[in-house]
């Protein structure tokens, strides 16, 4: 699983006023300003810092979180929209500015009453995000600046399951060192790599306990990782139903309304993640969320991670397509041109699928009552014909009325995205690095 950096509070200092509340806080611990698809948090400002260093670090934060989510604004902009003074601002706006973090780009706001001012943006060049994911079929690895743009973005295919560890984590290392070094030709400066995995990964270390899908177990990805990296930059390893999950926070549909919910990454395998009051449940060892593993029929066929019955027997990629009759090397695409097409055997198979998840969220939604359930992944493309047969199952056996399933916006790519975005997240936080630079939360 994965936890995302908090950053500290902001508090009133000599010479400035007290920043005014902000929303509450996402799973970032900061708080959203809405504006797809490119929506910035905000710090949440109702947590006091104990330091003169801690308050400058906050505001620092508060003031590129702003540009990042509203810009191009001019100072006076910004010190309207985070309660400090415009000389408070204008002093953090030239720190800024001089580490290169914010460009000014010339007068602005013609015809307006009162003297322009320059309107500030996030630069195209300075610090980025690297994300990457270790899939059952494929590798993929991107860059992500402080705007949220995909700046480079690198996959190939992979046969994952049942792979030797070094082999892969060898072959994601060069991509890595690919995206890096086009990243940097493009004036970005990686601040983190966070890698996201389909298994559980141990609470803040970049090992993963167990994959079964790959197959993998105590398996430490951090030494091949960091060797791929720029000297001082951190690497960190989590779940990718996480990861999703962060990407569906500040991508997805819902926005800042949008903070209890859980959210399906199913392909292949299956993984979940459970958002309550905008924050990742990560469960005491950060193992929380293994939708795929619950028993749908307990005496049903072995699942890899040694139960039986689980529900990624029923509604996972590799089951769908066995149970559709699928041959090998037809994937995703193939069912939906076959079941839109009415094939009997497909369309039998995806409303199977469909009743075993819907049996799974049941016991979900009955035990946490959240806003919404989101359907991530590769198999949300299937979703016209899985999802019927699961809010049938979840409308029969939920105790209130319950308003359904949605389909993420953000699509297969949200892990990748998370992780890139959890890295951008956290430099946004800590602009100049000085509670030391990190990556997306490992674990």
């Amino acid at each position: 699983m994965t936890g995302t950096p908090r950053s500290g509070p902001a508090a009133g200092a000599p010479g400035r006023e007290q920043p005014r509340q902000e929303p509450a806080s996402d799973a970032s611990g900061i708080s959203r300003t809405p504006r797809p698809p490119t929506a910035r948090p905000v710090p949440d400002a109702r947590r006091t810092p104990h330091t003169q260093h801690g308050i400058r670090q906050r505001n620092l934060s508060l003031v590129l979180h702003t540009v990042a989510a509203e810009g191009p604004l001019s100072r006076a902009d910004v010190a309207g929209r985070v309660g400090l003074t415009r000389a408070a601002v204008s002093t953090l706006v030239d720190e800024l500015t001089s580490a290169g973090l914010l460009v000014e780009l010339g007068r602005g706001r013609p015809g307006t009453v009162g003297r322009p001012g320059s309107a500030l943006v996030i630069g195209d060049h300075g610090p980025a995000g690297l994300g990457a994911e270790i899939g059952v079929d494929h590798l993929a690895v991107c860059a992500v600046d402080l705007r949220g743009r995909v700046r480079v973005r690198v996959e190939e295919p992979v046969a994952g399951r049942g792979s030797d560890p070094a082999t892969v984590l060898a072959r994601l290392a060069e991509l890595v060192r690919a995206v890096t070094a086009e990243a940097e030709s493009e004036g970005l400066r990686p601040r983190g790599l966070a890698v996201a995995v389909p298994g559980l990964v141990a609470r803040d270390s970049a090992t993963v306990v167990h994959a079964p899908n790959l197959g993998w177990q105590g398996v430490d990805a951090g030494p091949a990782l960091q060797a791929a990296v720029p000297p001082g930059v951190p690497v960190s390893v989590g779940n990718e139903a996480d990861f999703g999950a962060l990407a569906e926070l500040l991508l997805g549909e819902g926005g800042a309304s949008r903070r209890d919910f859980v959210h399906i990454s199913a392909e292949i395998g299956i993984g979940a993640a459970v958002v309550v009051d905008g924050a990742l449940l990560r469960g005491a060892q950060g193992f929380a969320g293994e939708l795929g593993h619950v028993p749908v029929r307990p005496e049903g066929p072995a699942c890899p991670c040694g139960g039986r019955g689980c529900l990624e027997q029923y509604a996972g990629e590799e089951a769908v397509r066995r149970a559709a009759g699928l041959r090998d090397g037809e994937g995703i695409a193939e069912l939906q041109e076959r079941a839109a097409a009415g094939e009997e055997a497909v369309l039998r198979a995806l409303d199977e699928a469909g009743t075993a998840l819907g049996i799974a969220l049941a016991g979900v939604v009955n035990l946490l009552d959240p806003q919404a359930v989101v359907l991530g992944g590769a198999l949300a493309g299937l979703s016209p014909w899985l999802l019927p047969a699961a809010q049938r199952e979840l409308t029969g056996r939920v105790i209130r009325p319950y308003g359904g399933i949605t389909v993420s916006r953000v699509g297969r790519d949200g892990p990748l995205l998370g992780a890139a975005h959890s890295v951008v997240q956290a430099v946004l936080d800590d602009p100049l690095g000085r509670a030391g630079s990190r990556g997306g939360g490992s674990g």
